[in-house]
């Protein structure tokens, strides 16, 4: 009998987090049959989609050996939106993961060989050195993204105070040189987070203690990809970091057809040439005023681009909560405009993305940027135009446009959702469609030809005697022999 090892996997909530997490678990155990994985997943009421997701998830993993959810218990008291939110989460919750290890223990016939915890969840490294097992970091993010919170963590150290820190990036003027990224990096693209102090100060702690408690970071990226941010942060020797493994893309692409929509819209596709149509899709929280998608209407009318529309609107629970369907496009679209493009369009709710991206059909993506939006893009060769909403998407748009030239720019800082002053401009129809032609330009298009290569990169990456290949053999190797050597 093959002896096994456990990894106790601790996604951040949320369907982006999860859903890579739960990914990045099955790789590893299809990779080597000696690891197991239990996810502990936290539902909050304020989040109905990845609550159903972790259902169906305990559901159809229910019989299977190699990986288990571990369902937390649902607490009521638990904010519902606010700056706080994932700090107060992870303070409720830090008994409830101790009580939940000890039963698994208990029944479990694996030997535990540590925690990999969310890039937001490094103070449960207290609970591993409790259990007496090392602790891993899976960065859902770019490695650019990494480079950044921890020039941001020296300076917080530097300046022993996060309101200096915040104080010298405020001006819009400034720029940042950060190690590993050729252009200097504007304030203006620096996610929120960083400029709320309260918040700030808990993830530049978090980010040191990934720096310096950890025994690896798995990001999700590959080397082809970032290879002069990987370098870079794998030799800066002031910085002192752990092993570095690049193990992506990580992602999940066989998602199922959920509704009527999706499969009406993969129909209505399977008419169109050729990369010909435009999709447009802002993600699980994404969703406009009435006078920016009056503005997006218009600009989608004007270009004469066949196009894709995923329409959603905000939910009134809050910020945190995923947007929701329309029950009637022809509340928030201008008069007329369904009837006008019908030939050439369609606005949907819900989109099954993936199968979106890649049809054939679909030429161009105007996206949030969320990093795992951005994966599926590349992987199905599909170029994007950038419009960031939230979280470290601005980033994400920044090295997409600017570092990679992977990428054309509608906008790179539409808003700062964490400043409630800091409203969202109106972007006009002008910009939208220039931004679209250009997307959709398909003569010597430069950017095409790029993110055709990478889309070839990655998927090379992945399979045996690719990079990410050989990383995430090699971060296999380490948490056994760390594993064993814990036990002697």
């Amino acid at each position: 009998m093959i002896k096994k090892f456990e990894l106790v996997f601790f996604p951040m909530p949320g369907m982006g987090h999860l859903v890579s997490t739960v990914e990045m678990a099955n790789i590893l155990v299809t990779r080597d049959p000696r690891l197991t994985v239990a996810v502990l997943a936290i539902k909050l009421s304020i989040d109905a989609k990845a609550n159903e997701y972790i259902q169906s998830l305990s559901e159809s993993l229910s019989n299977n050996t190699s990986i288990r959810i571990i369902v937390l218990p649902e607490l009521p008291a638990i904010p519902k939106d606010g700056n706080h939110f994932f700090l107060e989460v992870l303070e409720i919750y830090t008994p409830h993961v101790k009580q939940a290890l000890i039963s698994s223990l208990t029944t479990s016939t694996t030997h535990l060989a540590g925690f990999v915890l969310d890039m937001f969840c490094t103070t449960m490294v207290d609970i591993a050195n409790e259990f007496r097992v090392p602790s891993y970091v899976y960065y859902t993010c770019s490695a650019a993204s990494l480079a950044i919170s921890f020039h941001l963590e020296q300076l917080y150290t530097q300046n022993n105070s996060s309101n200096e820190v915040i104080q010298q990036l405020k001006d819009s003027d400034v720029n940042s040189s950060v190690s590993g990224l050729v252009n200097q990096v504007p304030s203006k693209v620096i996610p929120g987070i960083f400029f709320i102090n309260n918040f700030a100060v808990s993830f530049h702690e978090q980010t040191k203690r990934m720096r310096s408690e950890v025994k690896g970071i798995l990001i999700n990226t590959f080397e082809e990809m970032e290879s002069h941010v990987i370098c870079s942060l794998s030799t800066d020797s002031t910085l002192q970091l752990p092993p570095l493994y690049s193990v992506g893309p990580v992602l999940h692409l066989n998602k199922p057809i959920e509704t009527m929509d999706g499969g009406d819209v993969l129909k209505w596709l399977d008419d169109q040439p050729p990369s010909s149509v435009v999709f447009l899709c802002f993600g699980s929280r994404g969703s406009f005023g009435k006078d920016q998608v009056e503005e997006i209407a218009r600009a989608l009318e004007r270009s004469r681009v066949r196009f894709v529309w995923a329409l959603r609107r905000p939910s009134s629970e809050g910020a945190l909560q995923s947007a929701i369907d329309y029950t009637n496009f022809e509340d928030i679209l201008p008069e007329g405009f369904l009837n006008r493009t019908v030939n050439v369009g369609r606005v949907i709710g819900w989109a099954p993305q993936v199968e979106v991206l890649a049809h054939p059909a679909t030429g161009g993506f105007v996206s949030h940027c969320g990093w795992n939006s951005i994966w599926e893009s590349l992987w199905h060769g599909v170029p994007m135009a950038t419009w960031p909403l939230y979280a470290e998407q601005k980033f994400n748009a920044f090295e997409m446009i600017v570092e990679l030239e992977l990428a054309v720019e509608i906008t790179i800082d539409y808003q700062n959702e964490f400043q409630e002053h800091d409203k969202p401009k109106i972007v006009s129809a002008e910009e939208i469609e220039r931004g679209i032609k250009k997307l959709m330009d398909n003569d010597n298009n430069e950017i095409r030809k790029k993110v055709k290569t990478k889309s070839e990169e990655g998927r090379k990456s992945v399979i045996e005697g690719g990079s990410s290949f050989i990383s995430l053999g090699k971060f296999i190797d380490d948490v056994l022999a760390n594993s064993l050597q814990g036990r002697n």
